[in-house]
């Protein structure tokens, strides 16, 4: 059964995630999936309140975009969205943060924090993404990796700045996650 407290961190990470989706979104030329801040929200989501809360807040995000929530960039919502190239990406979101909510524990080192991250917030997003954009774009899956390599600057930057916001929120404020 779940509290109150975790309904209402599951429905908060998952506007969090809709309100990062307000940054513009820019594609790059090799391939269609564009690149938003919103891939940011999995790696706020578990590493803020877990592997349970942050995995059901993006999976609650997932869905209101499949009803037809206008949540992604440019307004963009509905089932079509999980059918083109970035689709892949998106649906592996709770997967990104069941993982660092799993992993993600207090007193943690800086580089394990960040490696647990990578890992989750990069690596299991891409293995679900690149095979997805290789299927839809109708390319082989090593022009998929190489053309998703186009996202790893950005997500880093992501990576770095979701340990960052997770450590202060951390100390600010211990009792509440």
């Amino acid at each position: 059964m779940m509290s109150t407290r975790d309904t209402v961190y599951i429905a908060l990470f998952a506007a969090l995630t809709a309100a990062l989706g307000l940054f513009p979104a820019f594609t790059l030329p090799l391939i269609a999936v564009p690149i938003t801040a919103q891939s940011m929200g999995c790696m706020l989501a578990g590493g803020m309140v877990g592997a349970k809360r942050g995995a059901l807040a993006m999976l609650l995000f997932v869905l209101l975009v499949a009803v037809g929530l206008p949540l992604l960039p440019g307004g963009r919502g509905g089932l079509a969205i999980f059918m083109g190239p970035g689709g892949g990406f998106i649906l592996a979101w709770p997967l990104g943060a069941l993982f660092i909510g799993l992993f993600q524990r207090r007193g943690l080192t800086l580089v394990s924090e960040l490696l647990v991250m990578i890992v989750g917030g990069i690596g299991l997003v891409y293995a679900c993404g690149i095979p997805w954009l290789a299927v839809v774009a109708g390319i082989s899956l090593k022009q998929a990796a190489v053309a998703a390599l186009g996202f790893l600057p950005g997500d880093l930057v992501k990576v770095v700045l979701t340990v960052i916001v997770v450590r202060a929120v951390r100390r600010a404020w211990p009792v509440a996650l």
